[in-house]
Order: C-alpha cells, then sequence, then structure tokens
C-alpha cells in the first residue's frame, strides 16, 4: 500500500512538472533571433476569374522576431519583439514594363519616406497562452502602418488544442475555431461574426441588394513548439442578387516562412510587463489590435460644382430615357455624398427650371444629412408655385434605400405645418406610409419618429370627415402596412361606397396572406357575395383576389364558383378568367379549386361558357436561374362595354424575396349616360370619373384624376389633345450598397453598388363617340444603369475593380374596345422594343502620383424586342378589331 501511495506521487509530480513547463501557445528560445520571410497580397477581380490576371499588389518584407521577457512564474506569459524590415512593394502578377506602375521607383518613393519609417519601427506584443493579451507601438503611429502591423500581429495569436474560441484580432471580436493535428494548426475565423465598426449601409429589397459571402482560414507548421510556417488566406464574394453574373471578389493572401534562426539579444529583467516596456522604449504605449478605420483623401478629385458641369447636359428631360442620364445620376449622387450643406444649395440655387427637378431627385437620394438639410432649406411647402419640386423631393423620399428616422420626423413636422398645395399636402402624408414601412422593415417600429407618424396617421384616419381626407389617409396605409390598421381598413372596405371602399380594399389586397385572418376573410366573404348590402363589381373582385390568394378553404372557392352564373354579366366572364389564370398559372390556390372542379355543381358547360370580354392574365416576362419577372393583366368591364377598371403589374421576385417593380391601374366609373346605357347593380349612383393610379417599387404614388364629375368630362372631351398624362417621371436609386471591408492583412477594402433608373410612366384613355370605341394606353420608358466599385485602398496604392451594366427599354401596354356590339371587341396588347444591353469590367492599379494601370474589357448587344401573346381569346379579338377597324381614325376625342 505505501509503495503504491509512493508511486501515485511521483506520477503527479511528473505531471504537474511536465504542465509547468509546457506552453498552450507558441513559445520562443531564450537569446534568439528568429528571421522570416512575409509577404502579403491582395487580389481584386470578377467572381470566376483566375488569380493570375487579377489587379493588385504585393507587400513584401523580412521580419525579426525574438523573445524580450518571460514571465518567470508563467511560462505562457512573454513578451515578443517583431521588426518588419526590407519592405518592397510589387505587381502581384508579372506585367510588362509598360503596365508596370512600380517600375523604377523604390519603396521609399512609393510609401514615402515618413510612412516607411513608422513602418519599419518595431512592435511588442504580449501572448499569454497564445492569444495576444497588448500590442504596443507608438501613440502617433499612421493609422495605415499601424493596421498592417496589426495583420503581421495578428498571424502570431493561435493556441495548440481543437476547439472553439473567441478571439480579438484585427478584424475585430470574432468566433474562431482550431483544429490540430500533430504540429499543423488550422484556424478558421467566421468573419460574419466579427464585431467591428463599419460604416455603409445596404439596399432595402434583398433583390436589389448585394449578398456577400466570407470565409478565412490559416494554417500553422510549427516546429520546436514555434512557427515555422504560416498561410493565411482571406475571401470576399460580392454578388448583385437580381444579377448573379455581375459581381466581384477580393482575395488576401498572407504567408510568413522561417528563414533561419540566430543569436539574438538576451532578455529583459523585470517582475512586470510595464517596466520591461518602459525599459524598452517609453514611447510605447498599449494599442487596441482592432484596426482603426481610415481611408486616403482624394487628392485630384473636382468639386462638386465642377462635377455637375460635367454631367448637366445628360440631366435634361428630353435625355433621361437614357442610360446616360441614370449614369449622371449615380456619379453625382456620390459627390453629394461628400460635399457639404452649403455646396449642395449653391448648385440647387443656381440651376435652371428644366434642370432643377433632376437636381432634387439627385440630392435627396443621397440620404446624408448635409443634402437634407439643404433641400429642406431650400423647399418651401408655403409655396405652391414650387409644388413640382415639392413632388419630386417627396417621391424621391418614398424610394429612399436606407431612410433615417430623422427623415421621417422631417416630414411629419412639415405635414403639420403650413402646406399651399392640397395635392403636396397628400404626396407627403402617402411618403410618410412608404418610410414607415420601410423603417419597420428595418426593426425600427419603435422609433419615436415611426410611433408619432403612426399615431398621427391612424387617429386622423378615425377623425376624417370628408372623402378626400378619408382617401390621403387610406393611401398612406396602403404604404404603410401596419397590422393595427387592418379593423379600419375592413370596416371602410365594407361599410363605405365607391372609391373609398375600393381603395381599402386595395390596401388589404397588399398585405402578406399571414396577416389576413379569420376576420379579414370573413370580411372578404361578405363582400362578394354581398352578405349585408350591395357592392360595386371592383370591391368585389378584389375581394374574391384577396380570399384566393390567402389560403383559401375548400368552402370559399366552391363558394366563389357557384355564385359565376348569377353575377352581373362581365363580372360573370372576369371570375371565370380569375379561376382559369390561378390554374394555368399554378399558383397557391389551384391544388383546391382543382378539388372544387370535380363537382360538377361548380364545373359545368352552363357555368364555364358565360360570354363577355372581360380579363385576367398573368404570365412570364424572364425566367432566369436568379430572378424572374412576371406579368399580370386584368380588365373589367360594365355590362354597358365601357371600361371599369384596367390593371397592369410587374412582379420580380428570387427564391426568398419579391419586389412589386410596378402596377397601373386605369379606372373609370359613371360613364353609362354618355352612350344612354344603364349601369350594373350597385352603381347606379357613382359620379362620372376616371382617373390612373400607379404602384412603383412597393411604394404607392398619388393618384391622377382624368376627370371628376359630368361636366369635367364633357369638357375635357371636347379639349383633349390625345396626349398621354404622365403619372412618374424621374430618376430613381434602386440600388444603394455600401460597406467597408477590413482585410486581415492589413489594407482597408470598400465595396459599392448603386444602380440607378430614369424612368418615364404615362398611360391615357381616348374614346370616339362616332365609333363607339375606346383604347387605353400606358406607356412605361425606362433607362438602367449600374455601377460597382470594388477597391483596396493601402493610401500608396489604390488596387479594384469596376463594373457596369446599361440598358435602356419600354414597354407599351395598350387596349382597344369596340363597343357598337354585344360582346363587344377587346384586344389587348402588350410589347417590349428591341432594348441595347451593355457590360463593361475595368480593372486597376493606381498610386497617388497619378500613375495608373487598367484593363478594360465589354460587350454589347441588342435583346430582341417582344410582343408578349397573353391568351389565344385575346389574339382572336385583335384579328377582328384591327380586321374590321376603319382606315380613318381622325375622330378620335
Amino acid at each position: 500500500m505505501i509503495l503504491l501511495t509512493v508511486l501515485f506521487i511521483c506520477i503527479i509530480s511528473t505531471y504537474s512538472a511536465s504542465v509547468k513547463g509546457h506552453t498552450t501557445g507558441p513559445s520562443l528560445n531564450n537569446d534568439k533571433l528568429y528571421k522570416f520571410a512575409y509577404s502579403a497580397e491582395v487580389y481584386v477581380d470578377r467572381v470566376k476569374a483566375s488569380l493570375q490576371k487579377s489587379a493588385g499588389y504585393r507587400i513584401s518584407s523580412g521580419v525579426d522576431v525574438n523573445l524580450l521577457w518571460r514571465n518567470s512564474d508563467n511560462d505562457d506569459d512573454q513578451l515578443i519583439k517583431i521588426t518588419l524590415r526590407d519592405v518592397q512593394v510589387e505587381n502581384v502578377n508579372e506585367r510588362p514594363a509598360a503596365k508596370n506602375i512600380f517600375k523604377g521607383k523604390s519603396t521609399e518613393k512609393i510609401i514615402g519616406k515618413e510612412y516607411l519609417e513608422a513602418l519599419q519601427r518595431p512592435i511588442v506584443l504580449e501572448l499569454v497562452r497564445g492569444k495576444v493579451k497588448n500590442f504596443y507601438s507608438y501613440q502617433d503611429e499612421p493609422g495605415f502602418t499601424q493596421n498592417i502591423k496589426r495583420g503581421l500581429a495578428s498571424l502570431f495569436q493561435l493556441q495548440l488544442h481543437s476547439g472553439a474560441a473567441r478571439e480579438v484580432d484585427i478584424s475585430g471580436k470574432c468566433n474562431t475555431t482550431y483544429h490540430v493535428r500533430q504540429d499543423q494548426v488550422t484556424k478558421i475565423k467566421a468573419l460574419d461574426s466579427c464585431e467591428i465598426e463599419n460604416q455603409g449601409f445596404t439596399s432595402q429589397n434583398q433583390i436589389l441588394d448585394v449578398s456577400t459571402k466570407a470565409t478565412s482560414a490559416t494554417i500553422y507548421v510549427l516546429e520546436d513548439s514555434f512557427i515555422k510556417s504560416i498561410k493565411a488566406e482571406e475571401n470576399y464574394v460580392l454578388l448583385l442578387n437580381f444579377r448573379r453574373k455581375t459581381g466581384a471578389k477580393i482575395v488576401s493572401k498572407q504567408r510568413l516562412e522561417l528563414k533561419s534562426v540566430q543569436a539574438g539579444p538576451g532578455l529583459i529583467a523585470g517582475k512586470q510587463v510595464a517596466s520591461v516596456i518602459k525599459t524598452l522604449d517609453s514611447h510605447y504605449v498599449a494599442v487596441p489590435l482592432v484596426a482603426e478605420p481610415v481611408k486616403s483623401e482624394c487628392r485630384k478629385c473636382p468639386s462638386l460644382s465642377k462635377h455637375w458641369q460635367s454631367i448637366r447636359e445628360h440631366m435634361y428631360p428630353e435625355k433621361l430615357s437614357k442610360a446616360e442620364a441614370a449614369r449622371s445620376f449615380l456619379s453625382f449622387i456620390q459627390n453629394i455624398r461628400k460635399a457639404t450643406k452649403e455646396e449642395i444649395l449653391q448648385i440647387i440655387r443656381s440651376e435652371n427650371k428644366e434642370l432643377l427637378p433632376q437636381v432634387v431627385d439627385a440630392v435627396t437620394s443621397a440620404q446624408t444629412p448635409a443634402s437634407l438639410e439643404a433641400i429642406l432649406e431650400f423647399l418651401d411647402f408655403k409655396d405652391a408655385s414650387t409644388s413640382a419640386l415639392q413632388e419630386r423631393f417627396l417621391y424621391a423620399c418614398g424610394f429612399a434605400s436606407h431612410p433615417s428616422e430623422m427623415l421621417l420626423k422631417s416630414l411629419t413636422a412639415k405635414f403639420k405645418g403650413d402646406i399651399a398645395n392640397a395635392e403636396m399636402r397628400e404626396t407627403l402624408v402617402i411618403v410618410m406610409g412608404a418610410l414607415i414601412r420601410k423603417l419597420c422593415d428595418r426593426e425600427g417600429c419603435k422609433l419615436p419618429a415611426v410611433v408619432e407618424a403612426k399615431r398621427l396617421i391612424l387617429s386622423r384616419l378615425e377623425k376624417a370627415k370628408k372623402d378626400d381626407n378619408v382617401r390621403m389617409y387610406l393611401l398612406a396605409l396602403k404604404n404603410a402596412l401596419l397590422p393595427e390598421a387592418i379593423p379600419l381598413l375592413l370596416k371602410y372596405a365594407e361599410s363605405e361606397e365607391g372609391p373609398i371602399s375600393s381603395l381599402a380594399a386595395t390596401a388589404l389586397q397588399r398585405y402578406d396572406p399571414s396577416f389576413l385572418t379569420k376576420e379579414v376573410k370573413e370580411t372578404m366573404n361578405r363582400i362578394y357575395h354581398q352578405n349585408r348590402k350591395v357592392h360595386e363589381k371592383t370591391v368585389r373582385t378584389t375581394a374574391a383576389a384577396i380570399i384566393l390568394n390567402s389560403n383559401p378553404s375548400y368552402m370559399e372557392v366552391k363558394n366563389i364558383l357557384l355564385s359565376i352564373g348569377e353575377l352581373p354579366l362581365e363580372m360573370n366572364k372576369y371570375m371565370l378568367s380569375m379561376i382559369q389564370d390561378i390554374l394555368h398559372f399554378e399558383m397557391p390556390s389551384s391544388k383546391t379549386v382543382r378539388q372544387v372542379l370535380k363537382d360538377m355543381r361548380a364545373h359545368n358547360y352552363d357555368r364555364f361558357s358565360k360570354m363577355g370580354s372581360s380579363s385576367a392574365y398573368s404570365g412570364y416576362i424572364t425566367r432566369g436561374p436568379d430572378v424572374s419577372s412576371t406579368y399580370s393583366l386584368d380588365i373589367l368591364y360594365s355590362g354597358s362595354g365601357i371600361l371599369r377598371r384596367s390593371n397592369m403589374n410587374i412582379h420580380i421576385f428570387d427564391r426568398n424575396a419579391e419586389l412589386h417593380a410596378s402596377q397601373v391601374v386605369l379606372e373609370a366609373q359613371g360613364l353609362e349616360s354618355i352612350i344612354a346605357a344603364t349601369p350594373d347593380e350597385g352603381e347606379e349612383n357613382l359620379d362620372s370619373f376616371a382617373g390612373m393610379s400607379a404602384i412603383l417599387f412597393d411604394v404607392q404614388l398619388r393618384p391622377v384624376t382624368f376627370f371628376q364629375g359630368y361636366g369635367d368630362l364633357m369638357s375635357k372631351m371636347f379639349s383633349a389633345t390625345g396626349d398621354p398624362i404622365n403619372v412618374v417621371k424621374g430618376l430613381i436609386l434602386l440600388t444603394d450598397y455600401s460597406q467597408e471591408i477590413q482585410l486581415q492583412s492589413g489594407p482597408r477594402a470598400s465595396a459599392e453598388f448603386l444602380g440607378g433608373l430614369a424612368i418615364d410612366i404615362s398611360g391615357g384613355m381616348e374614346f370616339s363617340l362616332w365609333y363607339r370605341e375606346s383604347k387605353t394606353n400606358v406607356k412605361n420608358r425606362v433607362a438602367m444603369f449600374i455601377a460597382g466599385n470594388t477597391e483596396v485602398d493601402s493610401f500608396f496604392v489604390k488596387t479594384g475593380m469596376e463594373t457596369t451594366l446599361e440598358v435602356e427599354t419600354a414597354l407599351d401596354f395598350i387596349s382597344t374596345v369596340q363597343f357598337s356590339q354585344y360582346p363587344f371587341l377587346v384586344c389587348m396588347q402588350m410589347d417590349r422594343v428591341e432594348s441595347p444591353f451593355r457590360r463593361y469590367v475595368t480593372k486597376y492599379e493606381s498610386l497617388p502620383s497619378g500613375r495608373r494601370y487598367t484593363a478594360r474589357r465589354g460587350k454589347a448587344e441588342l435583346l430582341a424586342g417582344n410582343e408578349y401573346p397573353l391568351h389565344q381569346e385575346n389574339s382572336n379579338m385583335c384579328r377582328k378589331v384591327f380586321g374590321a377597324k376603319s382606315d380613318s381614325s381622325s375622330s378620335w376625342f
């Protein structure tokens, strides 16, 4: 027993000695100088391109490492000194002399004498169990050189056992995983977990945004408990979501390789780290290992006014359908974001009336505190003469890519004040609704400005007495999509009449089906089946669409199908088309519809042979690997053959998100008296009215009225020129992505993607009493420009890649109706013209002196035009319309 006790004590003593003599991190030998070769490389290129042709540069140097001090009570606590020497800067890939920006320049000339000296000043690390506890350097060190040394210092941080850890290094505080196998350690850093101060923003809608993927891996090879070699690689991939062929990658590589071990300086005596540091150099201070944000200043950038002068010729209204207008718009925004309030006001106040609306678009889209202050100081909402500029400002606010609380707060204050133009007051509150939704989507629903704006809209809607005021607040809610507004919308949809009821129903239609509760569906069923009161066709068909698009039950679908045949003539045909479109397009409710159609009471010839000209149809515009786009066209006529509602929608979607790109609704009512026809049930007392409503990029715009009342109708019939009425015209910032990326080798990268749209949407309605014919025409003219710039800035050299895409196109929707007979003839046409499409990629490297290397590739092509086929019945109708049409068309009013 005594023998066993002695043996156990001996084993424990031996084990304790081995722990004390062994470190859990890399350990240096006393009096030795470790000489390493170090290189840090940066590459920028297209995502799938080979690195051999990438833009980039390499910093290489020697690195001397020696042990300064080791804690006598803890071998795992040590101070090491690291010194960079013989620094060189060169191309990362071989280039001919004519394309080598570094040719003939010494490192001192490239970096600068002061910066080179700073870069080669030593740093000191306190390593405790392999982790950097303190990073000592000089306080007045330039941020650029300090970050390069932080990148080198971070390589010396590792642990010698497998497991996960939360570590602080140049990238911030990051989740790190170690895998240890014999003398090799692999460190995986989750870059998306890193906590570091980064400036930037992303686009509001995922489809218009940029997706990123980042990886970091470091492989250590150890020898004699210290580092023999290190290979680190960090990759950032950025992809434009709606066109993933367009993107960029940044690759950062570091290599550290031991070349020799020589006799070195001895250890510094001392008990405490602070006394050792003071003995070494009293100017040393502990600084954070996390990178500090730095950015080089642009030395030759033009002033805002000079830049504006260089692009203003492309910004005239007649040129807004060209891609060059969108390009100039984006570059102007970039410069405004760097400008002061005074510089911005100088341009706004000096520009002419023709160009000022485009300046307002750009200044508002810049979304900086200075630009917001400037535009609010310039615009006077008490002055009705500047209403056109006020409208451009408000719509640019509605389309804001990353709106701030201050923007909503400012608009709320304006709304509470005096506004000379009633239409601008309506537009303002509609835009407030759009901003509420955007801020809530980014978890800002509890911000004081959002709470105040919601309270204002909801409380004033409940108190509103005039129809115009009710409509104004309902339009705001149609943008805001507040869950708490649903009970109010249900009340107005069911109890009101005419445009108010229709507007409340279409607002409910915009909600995600997950918000449409049992109460909502019960109300929609009552409206459709007219259980409590008679409703007009537009409200009933909207209620049916809500039911069918929100996971309808078997009985709900069956009741809708059984109602067909009991409806007004054109509504019968419209509902049949809606059901057939659900089946044709395989919409979510198609499975339930097919189950119901097995019942012969719902599915029979009598029900499915109803005559009429109304229709509903959906189809694909494009189907791609990244995104697809669909269109839907539906037209509802009155029993007398006059257009009741025309609705064209375009949606863009991917696997995870959807964007309501556009909606144009033409609506008319109360026109039967013109042709001595009888109004449909529930529409006997409607005033004569025609107008247009539009949604653009998920934002409801203020509706446009063609005429209101019989007198206004007759006046405009005889004075109309036939020219279309403009719904929206201007410049819109779609994609707005900007991020700073801290590379672990030290330099800072930036990625910026901007997408601009020059747009002109107009619509018109014409009719001839003589020929008993009507025509509606919606014209969409757009030009898009996308610019991406991915750059690595090391203050003494910049390298990067610019990507541009541009396209110009037009989409027309024309509906022609001949109501001289019944069923009347209806022809719908949707055409896209030939579209020029151009894309370019430019890689570059540049020095502050102006020496620059660029490589540019591009491709231009003409995308074929297309006439969308719609459905066969429509094609047959078009043949009859254009076959019977008179050669004379001069009698159009």
